[in-house]
Order: structure tokens, then sequence, then C-alpha cells
């Protein structure tokens, strides 16, 4: 598809334009919100992962791989993702982001209420981990679509000198997610681990049918992306945007995929419950109270969430790329500093080093939105931002707490964790040095041509 000169019809809002700062406002809070419910929604999951559903649908499997297996249901709905990606890739570039933002809130918050209905394996055996599996697959598919949608919506609405900024937005979402996940299940364990393991870990699932409807509203009440309406009002929507995808930017999909992956292992060892597990275990080296961790975890979601909004705001003023290099920086430094700290068995130190963690992690992630959104073409920008996402969340954080698991049973000590989330950290590095700055680059479908040259040094074409 070739950019068309055609002039916008009368009274279209030009991209980045938002014409009242009640708009404006409408269009962050939509984002955010409705991104903080979807992630809610899955870190409930991989939490309770971690400290229950080893015990409550994979006991017969012992212990230990019980655990393993508990852990692998949070990394099988990574590889659901690209399916999520590639459905809302095609429904967004074809059909608006609005429409599919609605679908994927939906599906997210009925699985995810399920999971808070199901019976455990001593109530109706076998079937219960397989029930359990299906909605975790449906979250997947709900996760890979979500977050395409939503940082389109933040960036394309965006003035070009705030996009950082405002691709910060649902970012934020995501420590939102987990502070919320984190400070529901630490209240709903503090009447004691008997309570917990009988129904209390189904409340927080349950509490997700009044999320939905609170994010559903508010994600009503925002306009479409304007490079959508335009790509509409000039009917140049693309047929075939995944296939358009693959064909002529495969290698940028990659790379950007890895840029994620590096930020993604490191953060899901504590979104996917490992750090939880890993600190709770009464028959491991820690042994802390499950309440004590969850709310050490909550405190270092506030974190994350703080680094996040900063560095999208910095990425404006510095340049994706150079805020991206100083986070991985950062990030290997709260690599190093994690488990030393948290072998320590003493909560305040424990709570240290996940701060620390979480500071790199923020400076990784608060600039993605308008990093992968200045990427890619108008006509498939979509397809691209979520499918470079989904495979990136699997090379990244799909099966990070199980490889975790896997090495300190296999070599006794936490050091093997360490390396092995350093070298995730330096591939994220290497990635980000392979692309140009593409910062401010016009966003709409009248620079369809420029949008095509390729982001990767060295090449000139996508």
């Amino acid at each position: 598809m070739s950019a068309s000169s055609s002039t916008p019809p009368a009274g279209f809002t030009p991209t980045g334009t938002i014409a009242t700062a009640t708009d404006r406002r409408r269009v962050v809070f939509a984002t955010v919100v409705g991104t903080t419910v979807e992630w809610y929604d899955f870190f409930i999951y991989a939490s309770a992962a971690g400290l229950v559903f080893g015990q409550l649908f994979f006991a017969p499997a012992g212990e230990q791989f019980g655990q393993i297996l508990s852990f692998i249901t949070v990394g099988i709905s990574f590889l659901f993702r690209p399916l999520g990606a590639f459905l809302a890739g095609h429904f967004g570039d074809k059909y608006g982001r609005r429409l599919v933002l609605m679908l994927t809130l939906v599906l997210m918050g009925v699985a995810t209420t399920l999971v808070g209905l199901l019976p455990t394996y001593a109530q109706i055996g076998i079937l219960a981990p397989v029930l359990l599996i299906v909605l975790r697959i449906l979250q997947g598919i709900s996760a890979g679509g979500e977050w395409g949608g939503a940082v389109l919506m933040a960036v394309e609405h965006a003035p070009k000198a705030k996009r950082g900024l405002f691709g910060a937005s649902p970012q934020i979402g995501v420590p939102l997610g987990l502070l919320l996940a984190s400070a529901v299940l630490a209240l709903v364990s503090l009447p004691g681990e008997d309570f917990f393991l009988s129904w209390g870990w189904r409340i927080p699932f349950l509490l997700s049918v009044v999320l939905i409807l609170i994010g559903a509203y508010v994600r009503r009440r925002v306009e479409e992306s304007p490079v959508f309406v335009e790509l509409a009002e000039r009917k140049e929507e693309t047929r075939m945007p995944i296939v358009r995808l693959f064909r002529t930017h495969a290698l940028l999909v990659i790379v950007a995929a890895f840029v994620f992956a590096g930020n993604n292992a490191v953060g899901y060892m504590t979104t996917g419950g490992y750090i939880q597990r890993y600190a709770t275990d009464p028959a491991g080296p820690v042994g802390l109270p499950t309440s004590e961790v969850l709310w050490a975890v909550t405190l270092s979601a506030v974190t994350w969430l703080v680094f996040t909004w900063i560095a999208g705001w910095l990425s404006d003023r510095l340049g994706r790329r150079t805020t991206y290099l100083i986070g991985w920086v950062l990030q290997l430094g709260g690599v190093f500093l994690l488990f030393p700290l948290v072998n320590t068995g003493d909560i305040v130190l424990l709570g240290l080093g996940l701060v620390a963690l979480t500071v790199g992690l923020g400076f990784t992630y608060g600039p993605q939105a308008a990093l992968y959104a200045e990427l890619f073409p108008a006509s498939i920008r979509f397809s691209g931002v979520s499918i470079s996402y989904a495979i990136g969340a699997i090379l990244g954080g799909a099966f990070a707490p199980t490889i975790a698991t896997a090495l300190v049973q296999a070599t006794g000590s936490t050091g093997a964790v360490t390396w092995y989330l350093a070298g995730m950290t330096v591939l994220g590095l290497l990635a980000t040095l392979v692309l140009r700055d593409r910062s401010g680059i016009p966003l709409g479908p009248d620079h369809e041509q420029e949008q095509t040259v390729s982001p990767i040094r060295g090449l000139a074409r996508a």
C-alpha cells in the first residue's frame, strides 16, 4: 500500500492533536485504567501460581514438580499471546483500536472470574488443572491483543513532543496491576495460611467482575485513534496487515522482540510469582511470611510505576534509545543485587532488592510504547507492535519462573538465576544498540514512505 495524498475530511482531528485538556485526561485515564484492570487479572494468576496452585491443582505431582507445573501454566499463556496479537493486530488495523480494546478487556475479565470459581484437584480430579490451563490460555490471548491497542491509543493521540509521556500511561498500568494484585492478595492472606488456601485466594479473582465494569465504562468514552480514523477515511486499511508485516518487516519484529525480552525476563521474577514462591517456601532458605513478601512486592510495584513514568517523560527529552541504554545499566545492577539481598532472609533487605530491580525495569519499560509505535508504518502498526511484544514475552518472561525454579533445584543456589537474568538484560541492550532513534517521526498515514525506512542500523529499508 502506498501513501495517499488525499485531503483528510472536514473536521478531522490530525494525528497527535487532542482538542481539549478534558480529552487529554480522558485518553490518559482510559489507557491507564484499562491496562491496570487487564494486568491485575494477569498478575493475580501469576502470584497465585507461585503461592497456591501447586498445592491445589497439581498436588499428585509432588511438591517440587507440582510447583514447576504450576509455573508452566504461567508460561503456557505466553505461547498464546502471538495468537492474540495476530487477531488483535489484524482486526485493529482493519476495524480500529477501540473495538479490540473492549473485546480484550471483557475476555480477560471473564477468564479471571472463572478461575476464582474453579473446583480444585481434590474436588474434581484431573479436570481441575485442565480447566485452569484453558482459562489461562484465554488470558494469554487477551493479553496478547491488549497491549498494542492501548499503547497506540495513547501514542497516536499524543502531541509529537509528548509521545513518551503519553505512551507511559498504559505502561504504568502494568505496575499498577501488580500493585493492586499484590495488595489484594496480601490482605486476603492476613487471616492465615488455612484461610488463604481454603478459599481466600479466590477473592481477588472474583473481584475482577467489578474492575472489568469500571474499565469498560472508561474505555467506551474514548474516541478512536486519529491515525486509524484517517486510514479509514482514506480507505487505506491494509487488507492483510500481518502478511505485509512479515514480508517487509520480519527482521525489525525480531529485533524489537529482543528489546522487550530483556525487560520481561527480569520483570517476571516478581510479576511471574517466582520471588513470592522462593521467599515464602517454608522448606527453602528464606522462609518469610506470605503477607510480608506480598507487601514488599507491592512496594516494588510503586517504584516500578514511578520510574516507568519518569522514563517515558525523559525519553521525550533524551530520546528513546538513550533512555533505554541508561535503563539497561540500572537493570543489570539490580539483577546482581536481587538475590544476595533476598537470601539474607531479612524482609527489609528483600524489599530493598526488589526496589533496586524495579528502578531499572521502569527505565526499560517506560519508553517502550513510543519506541514501538515509531518503528512501524501506520497501516500495519497495530500488528507490528502487538506481535513484537508477544514474541518478546515468549522469549523473555514466558518461562522465566520455570527456568529459575529448575536452575535452583539443579544447582542448589540462585547464582545461575542471576547470570541468566544478566544475560537477558545484555540481550536487550544489544538489540537497543542495533536500532536508530526515531523519536518524533510523523505517525500519520501521509508519512508512510518515511516510516518504511528501516530503523535498523545498516539497512536502508525495513
